[in-house]
């Protein structure tokens, strides 16, 4: 097996260089003539959808397969290749057919789980039977694939993977409320436009937000599904109002938002502590406090430059954390350190606040003098925190004094802000759970929350039913590759036994037809007795990984002609698939023949 595919996605592609790539339905045809008119490829079939454009063949090398199949891809499409190729994805051999199950499955696609994807298969599969440039190995792969992907939405819930986790991440912010009512009239802001966020949309939009903004390094995509969202109506009512912006304008769109979604796929953070504090600035009302009265600083202000006490030490607005464990009151609240403050020292408690920057100040002295008289023996310091504390010892100007938190029940302030962080890994600071008036749902709360949820399981489900299925595509097609060499090896079997046949003939002409029949019948059976178990351990054999030098051997053993095995590999191909039988009485030939030039 040598599959190959090249192609691009709206994994790899923005959405402008996916529709200029657009192939019409002649571009299709004439792309997958000139490929198996290239020298590299002997199949072709191309699936393209507006998602989605890959070429797969059947070729017998690689570097100039992947160099061939691009060419042709660029050229039907209109796309320069040196502008297309930083867009295409390249898969081989085990690779190519694990993707193409994914994508049947709808792992790869915009909305997870979605089952169109299966009749945008069986259509590339049926026009490159029709054009006659999918052979055996197409055949099999995407005939495969549809069954495939049958068996995953059959047998898990992957069509409701992506709605569950959607809903179950809503129903977390809501809390106790109903979601509908509770999303009634919010403004929200989506931030992505792929797959989980698109979904994530849709489903605030029937909810019935009054407003949708959309955010996505690529406006093309952002604009393109505020178009698609739009056209949404809340019961029968109005479509909901929807708009795009880039990236740069999420500040000012986060602070005008109750709900902010987020899965982008990026490698960093998108949404820091301190751009959701700056968010929410002025909006954070104190527990208990009417619509109109006056408060003071927001939690914005207050961790953008830290509280003090008389003591000068910071203090966090927010104080949540475990009780503190050296010399403070079981119970008694811990003083956070501000969330834009150092991480490393973030939800440390008073007391060992003052403790470390003690062992700052003065070393190890005074603990080990503790440790020889006997005295209690704190634990030992922790590097990176005492090298935060250093970092806030120099933006302060000295060491915090020793003092006992005073311990102050804080309530924290009703959210006006909630975000649904969607991504992995994630695109939320985790430190915006400290943060006063926001509530963040994480892909971790929710496995918290729920550890059976049923869209993760239901992916997971999914994935094993793609690795089983490709693990037994792989070994049969193994085991097809030594198919040519058995079918071989029984035609020179049959060659033999006719041979002696007739010779014994010659030598014994007054046997009867039904003596002559009885002795060819039992030279048959020897024949296939022998070579029954050999042929059926070398396909299982051929069929474990690593197994194609055994076709070499069973070559080398028994003699066999090149030529011969050649010609029923190219038989095989051009009929798709033909069985060990009916290539019997050609082989004969073949073998007569090329035994004859020898």
């Amino acid at each position: 097996m040598s599959l190959l595919v090249v192609g691009l996605s709206h994994r790899s592609a923005p959405v402008s260089a996916l529709e200029r790539a657009a192939l019409d339905a002649e571009a299709k045809t004439k792309l997958l003539q000139d490929t198996v008119a290239a020298e590299p490829a002997a199949e072709a079939a191309v699936l393209a959808t507006c998602n989605r454009i890959e070429l797969y063949a059947d070729v017998d090398k690689f570097h100039a397969g992947v160099a061939e199949l691009s060419t042709l891809l660029a050229r039907h499409s209109g796309v320069g290749l040196e502008e297309l190729t930083p867009y295409l994805y390249v898969h081989y051999e085990d690779r190519a057919v694990h993707h193409l199950y994914s994508v049947a499955c709808g792992l790869d696609s915009m909305v997870v789980g979605e089952g169109q994807i299966l009749a945008q298969i069986k259509d590339a599969l049926a026009q490159a039977q029709e054009l006659h440039t999918a052979g055996r190995l197409l055949n099999d792969l995407f005939q495969q694939a549809l069954r495939v992907g049958k068996r995953a939405h059959s047998e898990t819930g992957i069509d409701r993977a992506g709605q569950s986790l959607v809903t179950f991440g809503l129903e977390q912010l809501a809390g106790a409320s109903d979601v509908t009512s509770w999303l009634e009239g919010r403004r929200a802001l989506v931030i992505g436009a792929g797959s989980m966020s698109s979904l994530a949309a849709a489903t605030l939009a029937r909810g019935g937000v009054a407003e949708i903004v959309v955010a996505n390094r690529t406006f093309e995509r952002a604009e393109r599904l505020a178009e698609n969202l739009a056209e949404i109506a809340v019961n029968g009512g109005s479509p909901v109002r929807a708009r795009a912006v880039t990236m740069d304008a999420v500040p000012d769109e986060l602070s005008r938002a109750d709900i902010a979604v987020s899965c982008t796929g990026a490698t960093g953070l998108v949404l820091t502590a301190g751009k959701v504090a700056a968010a929410v600035e002025g909006r954070v009302r104190p527990a208990g406090a009417a619509a109109g009265d006056a408060f003071g600083p927001s939690h914005a202000e207050t961790s953008a430059r830290g509280t003090r006490d008389a003591g000068g030490c910071p203090a966090g607005p927010d104080p949540v954390g475990p009780p503190g464990p050296a010399g403070l009151p079981q119970g008694a609240p811990a003083v956070d350190f501000p969330a834009t403050g150092e991480a490393a020292v973030a939800g440390m408690d008073a007391a060992t606040l003052e403790q470390h920057g003690a062992w700052v100040d003065r070393g190890d002295a005074e603990r080990l003098e503790a440790a020889r008289t006997g005295q209690e023996v704190r634990p030992e310091p922790d590097p990176e925190l005492v090298t935060a504390l250093a970092a806030t010892v120099a933006a302060v100007g000295r060491i915090p004094e020793r003092r006992r938190p005073e311990a102050v029940e804080t309530i924290r302030p009703e959210p006006v802000l909630s975000v649904l962080d969607l991504a992995m890994p994630r695109d939320v600071d985790s430190a915006v759970h400290r943060l006063a008036g926001v509530r963040l749902v994480d892909i971790e709360s929710l496995a918290d929350a729920s550890a059976d949820a049923p869209m993760a399981a239901d992916v997971d489900q999914v994935r094993r039913i793609v690795a089983d299925e490709v693990a037994a595509f792989g070994a049969a097609q193994r085991a097809a590759t030594i198919t040519p060499t058995v079918v071989a090896l029984r035609s020179m079997a049959a060659e033999v036994v006719a041979s002696e046949i007739a010779r014994l003939e010659g030598r014994l002409p007054g046997l009867d037809a039904k003596q002559r029949q009885e002795i060819t019948q039992t030279v048959r059976r020897v024949v296939d007795k022998l070579l029954h178990a050999p042929t059926v351990r070398v396909k299982q054999l051929a069929a474990e990984p690593g197994g194609a030098g055994y076709a070499d051997a069973l070559r080398t053993l028994f003699d066999l002609d090149p030529e011969t095995v050649a010609s029923v590999s190219r038989a095989d191909k051009a009929a798709g698939r033909i069985a060990d039988d009916a290539l019997q009485n050609t082989l004969i030939d073949a073998n007569a023949k090329n035994r004859g030039r020898a």
